[in-house]
C-alpha cells in the first residue's frame, strides 16, 4: 500500500479533542514520572557521604536495579497490552503502581548510619527492586496510556506538551534537594534529611501518580481483539508473545529512528548534566562552594522553567504548523547553538551570563519528549495496521523508556570517564586551567555531536500529517472507530 507523503493540514474533530482537564490530570502523572528519578538521583549521592557507603558499592546499587529494569519494563509492556478488565488495560495498574512506586522509594530512605555497610546494602538493593517493580507497573502503562488518549495528530503534540509542561515542575523543585538537605536549619543532619524529604516526596507521587488513573481516558478496550491470556498456564507463550512484539517493534523504521534520536539527544544530555556543577564551582568560583552558593541550583531551576513556559509552547505550535519531524529538527539546531553559547556564558567576570544559553540550549530536552512522544504515538497506529490487534502501546512504551534509561546509564559511566581524561581531581580545592578548558569543551562539544547524529538520526522519518491520517481512516475503515 502507497501512502502520499504530502503535507497536508487537518482540523481537529470535536470527539479528537482531549479536555484541558484531562490533559492536565495525565500531567500529574508526567510529573510523578520525572520527581522519582530525579529525587532518587540526588539521594544516591547521599549514600557515600550521609550513609557511608562504599563509593563502588553504590555504583552497584545504582546500576544492578537498572538491570532489574530491563527486564521488568517489556514484561509490563506485553501485560497491560494483553490485559482485559472493566476498568481498562492501563488504569488499574497506574493506581496500584504509584502506591507501590511511592511506598517503596520512602521506605528505601529510611536508613540509619549506624547500620553496617553490609545491611544498607542488601536493605537499599531488596527496596530498590521492590521500587523498580512498582515504578515499572506505573510508568509503562501510563505512557501506553498517554499514546491512546487521542488518535489525532495535532492533539497528540497538544497533550505532549501539557504533559511536559507539568513534568517541568519537577526539574523546578528537585535542584533544591541539595541546599535543602545540607542545610543545618532544616535537618540536624544529611540523613535526617534524606529520610524526610523521601516522605514527602513518596507522598506526593502517591496522590499524584494516581490521577491519571483515575480520570484519563483511553481505547475502548472491548474492541481490541487477539489479546493473549495472561497466567501462568500460558507462561510460555506468553515469553515468546513479549519477544515477538519486540521484534515487531523493531521491524518498526520509523520507531526505530525515534529510539535511535532519543538515545543520542538524551544520553549527550545527560553525560554532561553534572559538568555545569563543576564549570560554575570551579571555573566561575575558582572552587570556593561558599561563594558559589545556590547559582547552581538556580541555574537548573531556570533552565526548567524556560524549557516550561518557552520551548515547549513554542515546539508545540511548530509542530502543529510545520509537523513534527521539522520541529525536532528545528529545536535541536536550536540546542546545539545553545551548547556552544555556553563558552561565553560561563564568565567568571558575570555569573549572571551563565542564564544565557540557557533559552536556546532548552530546546534539545524541552523538543525531544514533546515531539518523540507524540510520535511514538503516530507509530503505534502504524504498526496496528501492519501487525494488527492487539495495540501494542504498552509494549512501544517499554522499549522507548528503555532506550532512555540504557542511554542515562551509559552517560552515568562515560561521564565520570570523561572527567578523568580531562583531568579532573574532585580531591583539589582548585582545578588547572587546562582542565577546565578542556572540560568545558567536553561539555559543549559532546551534547552537540549527539544532537547532530539525531538530526541525522530523523532526517529521512516519514509519518506525516498526511500518512498519519490515512493511517488512521485505513484503520476505521478495518476495524471501527475505537
Amino acid at each position: 500500500m502507497h501512502l502520499n507523503k504530502n503535507m497536508s493540514h487537518y482540523d481537529t474533530a470535536a470527539k479528537d479533542r482531549i479536555p484541558l482537564g484531562e490533559k492536565a490530570a495525565y500531567g500529574t502523572g508526567t510529573l510523578v514520572l520525572n520527581l522519582l528519578p530525579a529525587a532518587l538521583g540526588i539521594f544516591a549521592f547521599f549514600l557515600i557521604t550521609a550513609f557511608g557507603v562504599d563509593p563502588i558499592l553504590a555504583g552497584l546499587l545504582g546500576g544492578l536495579p537498572r538491570l532489574f529494569d530491563a527486564i521488568t519494563d517489556p514484561i509490563m509492556g506485553f501485560i497491560t497490552d494483553n490485559t482485559k478488565s472493566r476498568w481498562g488495560r492501563r488504569r488499574p495498574y497506574i493506581v496500584v503502581g504509584a502506591i507501590l512506586s511511592g511506598t517503596c522509594f520512602a521506605l528505601l530512605w529510611q536508613l540509619d548510619p549506624a547500620n553496617s555497610q553490609n545491611y544498607t546494602f542488601w536493605y537499599i538493593l531488596l527496596f530498590s527492586m521492590a521500587f523498580t517493580i512498582g515504578n515499572t507497573m506505573f510508568a509503562t502503562p501510563f505512557v501506553g496510556l498517554g499514546y491512546e488518549m487521542t488518535s489525532d495528530y495535532k492533539e497528540r503534540t497538544r497533550l505532549m506538551a501539557t504533559s511536559q509542561f507539568m513534568g517541568q515542575i519537577a526539574w523546578m523543585i528537585v535542584p533544591w534537594f541539595w541546599v535543602m538537605i545540607a542545610d543545618p536549619d532544616l535537618f540536624d543532619s544529611q540523613a535526617q534529611g534524606v529520610r524526610h524529604l523521601a516522605i514527602y516526596v513518596s507522598g506526593a507521587c502517591i496522590v499524584l501518580g494516581i490521577v491519571p488513573g483515575l480520570f484519563c481516558k483511553g481505547i475502548d478496550s472491548s474492541h481490541i481483539d487477539n489479546r493473549a491470556e495472561i497466567s501462568f498456564r500460558t507462561l510460555s507463550s506468553n515469553v515468546m508473545g513479549i519477544f515477538r512484539s519486540i521484534g515487531q517493534a523493531f521491524k518498526n523504521a520509523a520507531f526505530v529512528r525515534l529510539c535511535g534520536a532519543t538515545f543520542f539527544v538524551f544520553n549527550g544530555f545527560q553525560l554532561v548534566a553534572s559538568f555545569s556543577y563543576f564549570i560554575i564551582v570551579f571555573h566561575m568560583f575558582d572552587g570556593d562552594y561558599g561563594a558559589t552558593g545556590s547559582w547552581p541550583a538556580w541555574f537548573s531551576t531556570v533552565s526548567a522553567f524556560v524549557t516550561a513556559f518557552l520551548v515547549i509552547p513554542i515546539v508545540s505550535w511548530m509542530a502543529n504548523k510545520w509537523g513534527k519531524r521539522k520541529a525536532f529538527i528545528i529545536s535541536t539546531v536550536l540546542s546545539i547553538f545553545g551548547y556552544a553559547l555556553k563558552w561565553y556564558g560561563f564568565n567568571p567576570e558575570n555569573p549572571w551570563l551563565m542564564f544565557m544559553p540557557i533559552p536556546l540550549m532548552s530546546f534539545g530536552i524541552g523538543g525531544l519528549f514533546t515531539l518523540m512522544l507524540s510520535m511514538t504515538a503516530d507509530v503505534c497506529d502504524l504498526d496496528e495496521l501492519n501487525n494488527g490487534m492487539p495495540r501494542k502501546e504498552g509494549t512501544f512504551a517499554a522499549i522507548y523508556w528503555l532506550m532512555v534509561k540504557l542511554g542515562q546509564a551509559l552517560a552515568l559511566i562515560l561521564s565520570g570517564v570523561v572527567l578523568k581524561l580531562v583531568g579532573f581531581d574532585a580531591g583539589v580545592a582548585t582545578q588547572s586551567v587546562e582542565t577546565m578548558t578542556n572540560l568545558r569543551i567536553a561539555d559543549i562539544i559532546i551534547p552537540a555531536s549527539t544532537a547532530a547524529l539525531a538530526i541525522l538520526m530523523m532526517w529521512n522519518y516519514d509519518i506525516t500529517e498526511e500518512k498519519a491520517h490515512q493511517i488512521k481512516e485505513k484503520l476505521i475503515e478495518r476495524r471501527g472507530d475505537i
